[in-house]
């Protein structure tokens, strides 16, 4: 059975400029009439529009969707348990935080105790599966699962205030990098201070911070266009800009 985009638009729930965007980009290309024009989507179109939106749905940028999807090993089936596990996590996820919401009512209304660790426990371990979904195969392909797993191990161990004090230092970071990005020089004293300010931060979820394991991970951040989108919401260009900054602050201490 084929499709009109105005039928597979409704059947999927998106719009019609969606189809057409993917279209534009590469990534969902129908076959066209050469009289009309018109797009008509065939069985694989629609497979693989069910592949992209279950990606969407883990918030993976659409480039990122169609290295994915065009890699020469890439298995459906496969594609489907990791998808499987990915929602069963975020299902876990959603349950702990509408637990701990829960709670912290009952706690208001007086009918229970709750101590400052369960206040944030929810919190926490959606940050640990949230960047699991997002980046946890290049993180662990480059640094191994046992540093992964002790990182993650380290943040869902943290206080309350020691969480407080990673969430200050990051908004403390990405105020002082923009700054230091703007002004567009990775060797001034305020680039320097954004190293220094990345590696506090760095340090609340890291145990060692080695010269060699911090570069290559801001190297990560230019390299993975996910990381670099995040860098990207703070100032243009910013990840090249701290990788550049990072190379100098390592080379001067």
């Amino acid at each position: 059975m084929t499709y009109t985009i105005q039928k597979l638009a409704r059947l999927a729930g998106i719009s019609t400029r969606t189809l057409r965007h993917y279209d534009a980009i590469g990534l969902l290309c129908p076959a066209r009439d050469d009289s009309s024009g018109y797009r008509h989507y065939g069985p694989d179109d629609v497979d693989r529009l069910q592949q992209i939106l279950f990606y969407r749905a883990l918030d993976m940028p659409l480039e990122g969707i169609r290295a994915v999807l065009d890699a020469p090993d890439f298995a459906a089936a496969d594609a489907l348990r990791a998808h499987q596990a990915a929602l069963q996590a975020k299902k876990q996820q959603v349950a702990l935080l509408l637990a701990t919401v829960e709670k912290t009512i009952a706690m208001k209304e007086g009918r229970l105790k709750m101590t400052d660790e369960e206040k944030f426990a929810g919190l926490k371990k959606k940050l640990i599966d949230d960047n699991e979904t997002r980046f946890g195969r290049e993180v662990r392909d480059r640094y191994g699962d046992d540093a992964v797993d002790a990182s993650n191990a380290r943040l869902q161990g943290m206080t309350q205030a020691q969480y407080q004090a990673s969430q200050q230092a990051g908004e403390e970071l990405n105020a002082v990098l923009k700054r230091a990005c703007q002004a567009g020089d990775p060797d001034s004293a305020l680039a320097r201070e954004a190293c220094a300010k990345h590696k506090v931060w760095l340090g609340y979820f890291w145990k060692t911070i080695t010269p060699q394991a911090h570069l290559g991970l801001v190297e990560m951040y230019v390299a993975d266009e996910r990381f670099s989108a995040y860098y990207e919401q703070i100032a243009p260009g910013c990840a090249v800009f701290l990788r550049d900054a990072m190379k100098r602050y390592y080379s001067k201490t």
